[in-house]
């Protein structure tokens, strides 16, 4: 896949591939832009890798990947779509999570990503693609995407970053973890810049989980706020108020009656520092619906008025002359 796309002329043109049905272990890196890649179907096209951040960068050496360099597939070109295909980090999470804290196979650094939308990108469009992975399943690193269908599976802070995000209708299926934990896992760890409108935004889709996921185990988020360089130090970015919106969203009972929680970051003096869900981040639903989804005080309602800018067709239409088509299309 990687030499088709290497392929592709080095212009500013549309560019379309169509990619047979097979699995395709490799890591794909798109870096051209307006070039759209389409599958046989979620279940007929899948691109598997299985790189994690734990990992070292050769057998010589004590260098490991690290979270962002860990995607199967990493799109760094702006109006990029891809559609009808299974994205997969095939890192073994769950047989590591198995291993005693003494064995000498156990991994440090879990992470695996299976789609990094980096923040060289905009307008990217993700059309009925499914997303695999365990630990940071999704990095929206930066750009504007649009997610339409499809699946994204995973468990802690499986849809995390600055970018902003639209889901239309996405099925959101956590997974579940192979050690007994009252928390699970979380559904999304935004680090959206307060300059920001949107950050990750849900609207129509549905919180499931798998098999031997508990009740009331997996928050619908926490704040993530990236340790920064700055000109007086290394710590917490305050910049990055994660925003989260779920709206006409169906929660299935693993969602945690509290909704939020914090998430840790590093103070200016080096410690450590909770960051408050309700305070210090943006995060909000409207509409929600199913047994996960009581209305409480620490779970922030949308107002009917203000819930109008949250309109996919508005959303778009911010991105100009190419604005995809808004809606769920299976075809």
């Amino acid at each position: 896949m990687q030499q088709a796309l290497d392929a592709a002329p080095q212009n500013e043109q549309s560019w379309r591939i169509a990619v047979y049905p097979g699995d395709y272990y490799e890591r794909v890196i798109i870096d051209r832009a307006n070039l759209t890649l389409v599958g046989a179907g979620m279940e007929n096209t899948r691109i598997i890798y299985g790189r994690y951040a734990g990992q070292k960068v050769s057998a010589d050496s004590d260098e490991t990947w690290g979270t962002f360099r860990t995607a199967t597939l990493e799109v760094n070109a702006k109006d990029v779509t891809l559609s009808h295909l299974t994205i997969e980090n095939s890192f073994d999470y769950p047989a590591n999570e198995l291993l005693d804290k003494v064995d000498s196979d156990k991994v440090n650094g879990e992470q695996a990503v299976a789609l990094k939308v980096s923040q060289l990108t905009d307008r990217s469009v993700f059309n009925q693609i499914r997303l695999l992975g365990y630990q940071d399943t999704l990095y929206v690193q930066g750009g504007r995407s649009y997610f339409k269908g499809g699946e994204i599976h995973g468990h802690v802070d499986f849809i995390f970053g600055n970018g902003n995000a639209l889901f239309e209708g996405v099925d959101i299926i956590s997974r579940a973890r192979m050690q007994p934990k009252k928390i699970t896992g979380y559904i999304t760890a935004p680090s959206t810049l307060i300059e920001n409108e949107y950050g990750l935004t849900f609207i129509r889709c549905r919180l499931l989980r798998e098999g031997g996921v508990p009740d009331n185990s997996v928050p619908l988020g926490r704040p993530w706020h990236p340790t920064t360089t700055f000109s007086d130090g290394r710590y917490a970015n305050p910049f990055a108020v994660g925003k989260s919106v779920f709206i006409d969203t169906f929660m299935d009972a693993h969602i945690s009656t509290v909704g939020w929680v914090s998430m840790g970051g590093t103070s200016k003096d080096g410690s450590r520092k909770q960051f408050n869900p309700l305070t210090e981040a943006r995060f909000f639903e409207y509409n929600s619906r199913g047994p996960g989804a009581p209305i409480n005080p620490q779970r922030p309602q949308l107002t009917k008025q203000s819930v109008k800018r949250y309109d996919p067709n508005k959303m778009i239409a911010e991105w100009g002359n190419k604005s995809p088509e808004v809606g769920i299309n299976k075809e």
